[in-house]
């Protein structure tokens, strides 16, 4: 009963925070480790560079200069579907240390047919294709936040891939950066002050993505914590 309890009380640890990536353990040791973020226009070009900087930034606060490199392997506008078909090319020639995925926001495209049911094969496919190239190579999927106006108007069941991301997180035992809290609590100030971060609806800027996406990954991966 005890080894039981024990063995509970481990899982419930390493699928939080508290439960230090091997990307960081290695950094620790002085290996350079390749960061590769996958998905949709939300992480990538100048939308992915604006929080990705930040994020490498505290990364080699901690750890030191010339040790962390960062490719945005994502484009805009596509989906899980393309993710799977780009897979080896966009991330596993790469050779990663850590991926960051997320797709769910163009799967819930109704234009583009995905359904839950798929997202959720696409999602598992490119989890078990890294652990096939590589066990220690950390994944994080990440739920991004909510579209407003027309855009939302696209995407009527949203909610429903972002919860199959956290709960493909949970079986799957892959750490979940949830950024939806965060907006939520942006969007329920009014919508003033959410379009201050996402002006169009959809795409966080660069001050969502310094001061919204940024500080939750950081908090994740619990940097610049000071001992005590």
């Amino acid at each position: 009963m005890k080894r039981t309890l024990l063995l509970l009380a481990t899982l419930v640890l390493c699928s939080s925070s508290f439960c230090q990536p091997n990307f960081l353990k290695r950094l620790q040791k002085g290996q350079p480790q390749h960061l590769v973020v996958y998905g949709t226009s939300l992480s990538s070009g100048g939308a992915g560079n604006a929080w990705m900087r930040i994020v490498s930034a505290a990364i080699q606060e901690q750890f030191g200069d010339g040790l962390i490199q960062y490719s945005l392997a994502g484009k805009g506008g596509m989906w899980s579907v393309w993710g799977v078909k780009n897979f080896e090319d966009s991330v596993i020639a790469k050779k990663p240390d850590a991926v960051f995925i997320e797709f769910g926001m163009n799967d819930a495209f109704q234009e583009y047919g995905t359904s839950v049911a798929l997202a959720r094969l696409n999602l598992e496919y490119m989890i078990d294709r890294l652990r096939l190239y590589n066990d220690s190579c950390d994944i994080f999927l990440q739920v991004m936040n909510m579209p407003i106006g027309k855009s939302a108007a696209f995407r009527p069941h949203l909610d429903e891939y972002y919860a199959m991301y956290r709960k493909v997180a949970q079986e799957k035992k892959v750490m979940l950066i949830d950024h939806y809290p965060n907006w939520k609590h942006l969007l329920d100030q009014g919508e003033d002050t959410f379009r201050q971060y996402v002006p169009d609806g959809l795409h966080p800027n660069r001050k969502g993505g310094e001061e919204v996406i940024a500080p939750k990954i950081i908090e994740i991966l619990n940097l610049n914590k000071k001992e005590s």
